[in-house]
């Protein structure tokens, strides 16, 4: 895949010649501004996601959620039978 863009220096004199004569001088100008433009919005966006990415992977994991307690129901009360004294007559 590489040796598929390996150009030399004929090459890329030929390609710089046919966007010359398909452009024009006066946009050349335009066209590299804009490209440039282009590029410079692109890493920046790159940089962006990148620096997101980490502060995500830096913050600590969010707290799990506490269920409240759950409702048992009421338990019956002994009660237990008071001793009365004993009246001795």
């Amino acid at each position: 895949m590489l040796g598929l863009f390996n150009f030399g220096g004929g090459e890329v004199v030929l390609i710089l010649a046919l966007v010359l004569i398909l452009f024009g001088a006066k946009k050349l100008p335009e066209l590299a501004k804009g490209l440039g433009q282009g590029i410079k919005e692109f890493k920046k966006a790159t940089r962006d996601v990148t620096d997101e990415m980490h502060a995500a992977m830096e913050e600590p994991p969010p707290a799990p959620k506490s269920l409240p307690p759950a409702s048992t129901p009421a338990q019956p009360q002994q009660t237990v039978p008071q001793s009365t004294p004993a009246s001795k007559a």
